[in-house]
């Protein structure tokens, strides 16, 4: 049996099963304390022991959304398992916002933008009707919902991974669309190693948009 502990509110790494299957084992009041992702769905109540099976091949996570922590254990090894998402790759990094202007000599950003919003892994240009959102790879933005606003996603480039609601997308190809509910889960992760490979989102809105309306269930970014 290989165990892992999880503090309060951190996840593991976004790995990727191998020929067999895994299983994970949870104290059963644990059970209501955690979200997962199983493959293509994001679990967020409910989790059950064949939600914690994961199949060959499959990608899975684990995030601690209680108070205390959590002790996670395997029925095999996954040291060797391929990882897709370290959310804590760059913690103990120096951490600098993005230079709007320098960005913009590397970058192709349309004028007219009305605001910027820069972080020290994501950076977005704000129009009068959408917002532009960069995010830096190997990075993920927090996985949040609104109580005011839906979103509409459009992916401009990248092939990013999404969770959007209970489903999560992987290596999404340019073109595709999500739309975000009030209240609906969403989140980009940018797999990518190339450090010039950024994700690009073309986002628009319904209802109000305002930029406290943000709650974050998992903040491995710690942003405000």
């Amino acid at each position: 049996m290989f165990q892992e502990t999880l503090p309060s509110g951190r996840g593991n790494l976004l790995r990727k099963n191998r020929d067999k299957t895994l299983k994970i084992f949870l104290d059963e009041k644990d059970k209501n304390n955690v979200f997962l992702i199983n493959g293509t769905s994001f679990i967020t109540e409910n989790v059950s022991d064949a939600d914690l099976s994961i199949e060959p091949k499959t990608c899975y996570m684990v995030i601690n959304n209680g108070d205390t922590k959590i002790e996670l254990n395997y029925n095999r090894d996954i040291s060797s398992h391929e990882v897709l998402y370290d959310p804590y790759k760059f913690e103990h990094s120096e951490k600098s916002n993005f230079n709007p202007e320098e960005f913009r000599k590397h970058h192709s950003v349309p004028e007219r933008y009305i605001d910027i919003l820069s972080k020290w892994y994501s950076i977005k240009f704000t129009y009068p009707d959408y917002n532009l959102i960069f995010v830096k790879p190997e990075m993920g933005i927090s996985i949040q919902i609104h109580d005011l606003r839906s979103e509409h996603w459009e992916i401009l480039d990248g092939e990013p991974i999404i969770i959007s609601g209970n489903s999560v997308y992987y290596h999404v190809k340019k073109g595709t669309e999500f739309h975000n509910e009030i209240n609906m889960y969403h989140s980009v992760i940018n797999p990518n190693k190339d450090p010039n490979d950024f994700v690009i989102i073309k986002e628009y809105w319904e209802g109000k948009f305002d930029e406290e309306d943000i709650s974050r269930i998992f903040n491995p970014n710690n942003s405000r």
